[in-house]
């Protein structure tokens, strides 16, 4: 039985609240990615073997992954505060003994620890702006949220660089500590308790089955970078695909499910989490183009890719807020189809401008465009989940849209890598034919270049004119044909979803819960 133990409070007494949650999720953005946009110098310094570094860098996603669910039917059963306040001291401690790592092992054991921290960051935050904000507030609330993600996502990349540069890497573990410490400061205090299902088991089988799923597929999935048909890909694929089958089976036969599959019967839901797994998706694919295109056709170092992300920011950040407003004054179908044709419109920009010679303004557009259209889709996907979330159990529904997203995380990185080396094999193999090169003698210029790329990732070492040299071959044109054609077939998705969600969701809703 629920039992609530709090009322939502006025939107005046509510807004340090929902900043310090705010805060909390931003964290689970933030410390992957500073970690992942300067592991060079971390791995330098500490001597991370080169097939450790994924691993390094994958850790906390991995984590996140099998415990995501798990942690929004604890924070169900023993209090969503409890568990976020608990998440925010063990990513703390977590990055503070990171600081002291005197080898790999230990900032990879200390990164799993800082994974296990965060689950709890990534899905309670939205789940307690249903306790915590009138319904008629929250969309508002969600997009200050998604703002504050934001602006952080967009400062302190910039900010880290120059503090790396400055004082060296292991300070990059002082920044999510401090964010959890004001997080933790506005919400100990202020933050009421959510209702909890007292006497309500915890489907221990589900939540080991789902977060066993989401594991290999993670897992899997960055395998097929590797290769699609190795038993290193396909099997934990195959695996994942029979263990989700089997949780779907077992949550239609137990008493107390982790997941009630009867929110799936709810139109507005379903095309919800479509629209969270594809906005995924086409970010984090995002990342994969601006370090590939970037750097090996555009020649930009790794700190000019990260600024791509800066300009625009405060516009993003209003545009978020906007978009909250809309929702709750209209309904969050419109700002969901805005978004996503917003996201399709960065790919088609890319799939029609990408080349040698782009202009870097270009890029930044794009780049600005993806990021409005996923933060505008994120603000409308989280209010629709959490009105379907019932009393006691916002917490799992929340945690829903977070599984959704780490899969959509996931996928993005191996789909957009796979059809791009499908369709640069094919413009690469045309031209060769062009110039009467066998396929054998292809093959070795586009390996000369692969190695120098393996070996001096945007460093000073790899000469950019191995693209226009190899054998003849114009291969940096047939690396942005082959990205122009990526781009073009991935930004049918967001239209797809955009449609779906413009005929199938209602266009007037009930009152919120």
């Amino acid at each position: 039985m629920a039992v609530p133990t709090a009322t939502p409070r006025t939107n005046a007494t509510t807004l340090p609240v929902v900043l310090g949650l705010a805060l909390a999720f931003a964290v689970t953005v933030v410390d992957p990615l500073v970690l992942s946009l300067n592991l060079p110098q971390v791995s330098r310094a500490l001597h991370v073997p080169p097939q450790a570094l994924g691993l390094l860098s994958g850790a906390v996603t991995l984590v996140m992954a099998a415990a995501v669910l798990a942690a929004g039917s604890l924070g169900d059963k023993f209090g969503l505060k409890r568990l976020l306040m608990l998440g925010l001291v063990v990513v703390m401690v977590a990055d503070l003994l990171s600081m002291l790592s005197p080898g790999y092992g230990f900032l990879l054991v200390m990164r799993f620890l800082d994974g296990l921290g965060m689950t709890a960051l990534l899905g309670v935050p939205l789940a307690m702006l249903k306790v915590v904000v009138p319904p008629e507030k929250r969309p508002v609330s969600i997009g200050i949220l998604m703002a504050v993600t934001t602006v952080l996502c967009g400062v302190v990349p910039a900010f880290t660089g120059w503090m790396v540069a400055t004082v060296g890497w292991r300070y990059l573990f002082l920044i999510a500590p401090l964010l959890c410490l004001v997080s933790l400061c506005l919400t100990a205090r202020r933050a009421p308790e959510s209702p909890v299902q007292q006497g309500r088991r915890l489907d221990v089988v589900g939540v080991t089955m789902i977060g066993t799923a989401l594991l290999a597929l993670v897992v899997g999935l960055a395998a097929a970078q590797n290769g699609v048909s190795r038993p290193e890909t396909w099997v934990p694929l195959l695996f994942s695909a029979v263990v989700a089958g089997l949780f779907v089976l077992h949550e239609c036969r137990t008493t107390e499910p982790a997941l009630d599959l009867a929110l799936f019967r709810s139109t507005s839901f379903s095309v919800a989490l479509a629209a969270t797994l594809t906005l995924n998706f086409l970010a984090a694919g995002l990342g994969i183009v601006l370090g590939q295109f970037g750097s090996i056709v555009l020649s930009l170092s790794p700190e000019a890719i990260g600024l791509l992300y800066l300009p625009g920011t405060l516009l993003i950040a209003g545009a978020v807020t906007l978009a909250g407003r809309l929702v709750g004054k209209y309904t969050a179908r419109p700002v969901m189809v805005t978004g996503l044709v917003v996201m399709a419109a960065s790919g088609l920009l890319l799939a029609g401008t990408a080349g040698p010679t782009m202009a870097v303004w270009l890029l930044v557009l794009a780049t600005w465009l993806c990021n409005l259209g996923s933060l505008v889709t994120s603000t409308s996907v989280s209010e629709t989940v959490l009105s379907q979330a019932p009393a006691g159990r916002a917490g799992t529904v929340a945690s829903v849209q977070m599984a959704f997203a780490m899969t959509g995380s996931a996928f993005g990185p191996t789909v957009y890598l796979l059809l791009f080396d499908v369709f640069f094999k094919r413009r690469w193999l045309a031209d060769a034919k062009s110039r009467d090169l066998s396929v054998r003698q292809a093959e070795r210029a586009v390996d000369a270049v692969r190695s120098a790329m393996a070996q001096n990732p945007g460093g000073s070492g790899y000469d950019p004119n191995l693209l226009r040299q190899a054998s003849g071959l114009k291969l940096a044109l047939d690396f942005a044909v082959g990205l122009r054609l990526t781009m073009l077939t991935v930004s049918i998705l967001p239209l797809v979803v955009a449609a779906v969600a413009f005929w199938l969701m209602p266009r007037r809703e009930g009152p919120r819960t």
